[in-house]
């Protein structure tokens, strides 16, 4: 492979940013250097001048959701459409969500995910295994997970692949014996059912608007502080996924408070955009419909507060794209909304021009929530998240002074629509290295799969 040397820039990482240039050999970091080393090249070196420009590693999103069937359809990214839309933004590496379904071993779940990225990825990738049937066999599988290199899973406490709580309880104590960690989608399945069934009642299932409204906060804040509390009594440290609201992170502190090892996670839509959408005309706010549902702009500051703050530790996606043709399943009956928006392309923009240039955050905490954290807590950090000599050299060079909008019409996503259609964002990635191959180069992409599986080590404490 041909040597890389990237000059000039800035090295953003969690603690520090600094001025340095980086040699890349063999898929690998080789050298960090300050910016007036002497650093001896071959002919053969291509030189990258980054000047003016930050360096970042490469983005980890820890919450995609392709090749997903659900809701009557299937989610329009699979594996081949998603990575490449994940890379041209940034991510060069994702942790999707296998499932199992009923009826299905854990390793069935994990070799049908395993075969959707048969046709090739853009970007390295690893599976995270969802439980929706626990049984004996599923409880000694768990140790075949962790020998495939799947070390973290996932539980739903909603929907009809939900655990009731007494499986709920025993899948934690069951991972904690064998090194893993599970996420859990936390919303209260029998308080949902029943606010949907007075809205129907009320002749209101065609209005958009009826699904946040029977997805309160306080159904995802009670969801929360239930699990915690099963977590407390398994001594078991646990991931709250795509958190939404002020309610549940209050949650989360209180869990803090009694000693628990809680890390949470949100995503670019609930730093962005409000509730409200729910209430445009006619069927556009179906576009919007994702679980848990948008929430207030208090929330949305209260989240960002959170991040600088250090209380949450990743930023994912939770990239599920429908196409708005998809979306019309629901449109007689809002309960039949596929749910989920894309934004795997979009995130480290967002949170650069939403988060850095608006002084919510830093760009070292950028850099914290969308690689390092993500790494340390997913079984990545001996190779992943770190401009680190000797680990992988994936790299993302981001403009400080270019922009980025946003449109449909150029996303790489087959979705047919952009949640932030039009905004133009602060910034603009030029250029995104995977392994030490350049993958993309100002919105142009290398048109050839590079990506692998990425077998991950067991869960272990970091903060």
């Amino acid at each position: 492979m041909k040597k890389v040397f990237i000059k000039g820039g800035t090295i953003v990482n969690s603690k520090e940013s600094f001025a340095g240039n980086i040699l890349i050999e063999d898929e690998k970091i080789a050298k960090v250097s300050d910016p007036d080393e002497f650093i001896e090249l071959d002919n053969d070196t291509k030189v990258v001048d980054a000047s003016g420009k930050l360096i970042f590693p490469g983005f980890i999103d820890a919450h995609t959701h392709f090749d997903l069937h659900v809701a009557g359809t299937v989610t329009c990214d699979d594996f081949y459409s998603g990575t490449k839309a994940a890379i041209s933004g940034g991510t060069t590496t994702i942790i999707d969500f296998g499932t199992q379904y009923k009826g299905e071993t854990l390793n069935e779940g994990m070799d049908n995910w395993l075969n959707k990225a048969k046709d090739g990825v853009f970007c390295d990738y690893s599976i995270h295994m969802s439980i929706s049937d626990w049984n004996e066999e599923a409880k000694r599988q768990c140790r075949d997970m962790m020998d495939r290199g799947v070390t973290t899973f996932k539980i739903y406490l909603t929907y009809d692949i939900l655990l009731k709580d007494n499986e709920a309880f025993e899948v934690i104590q069951r991972l904690k014996e064998v090194d893993a960690i599970t996420g859990v989608h936390c919303e209260n399945a029998g308080l949902i059912f029943a606010l949907q069934q007075e809205f129907v009642e009320a002749g209101l299932q065609k209005k958009v608007s009826s699904h946040y409204k029977t997805r309160p906060a306080a159904a995802e804040a009670e969801a929360i502080g239930r699990i915690l509390h099963l977590a407390e009594v398994a001594d078991s440290d646990i991931i709250d996924v795509h958190l939404t609201c002020k309610e549940g992170l209050d949650e989360i502190r209180a869990a803090r408070k009694r000693g628990q090892k809680v890390y949470a996670e949100t995503c670019p839509q609930y730093l962005t955009m409000t509730d409200s959408l729910y209430e445009l005309p006619g069927f556009e706010g179906a576009k919007y419909v994702i679980a848990p549902p948008l929430r207030k702009q208090s929330d949305i500051d209260e989240l960002w507060r959170a991040i600088a703050d250090g209380e949450i530790q990743t930023v994912s996606t939770d990239h599920c794209a429908f196409t708005f043709e998809q979306k019309k399943l629901g449109k007689d009956d809002f309960r039949k909304i596929p749910g989920g928006m894309p934004g795997v392309e979009t995130r480290g923009i967002v949170m650069y021009s939403e988060g850095v240039t608006k002084c919510r955050i830093s760009v070292e905490k950028m850099c914290e929530v969308l690689c390092e954290n993500p790494a340390k807590l997913y079984g990545l950090y001996d190779r992943k998240g770190f401009i680190k000599e000797g680990f992988d050299a994936d790299i993302v060079i981001l403009n400080p002074k270019g922009e980025t909008k946003i449109t449909a019409a150029t996303q790489v996503s087959r979705c047919d629509y952009a949640p932030l259609e039009g905004k133009v964002l602060s910034g603009h990635i030029e250029k995104v290295f995977l392994r030490g191959v350049e993958i993309v180069d100002n919105a142009k992409i290398k048109d050839i799969p590079e990506g692998k599986f990425l077998e991950r080590k067991p869960y272990r404490k970091f903060l």
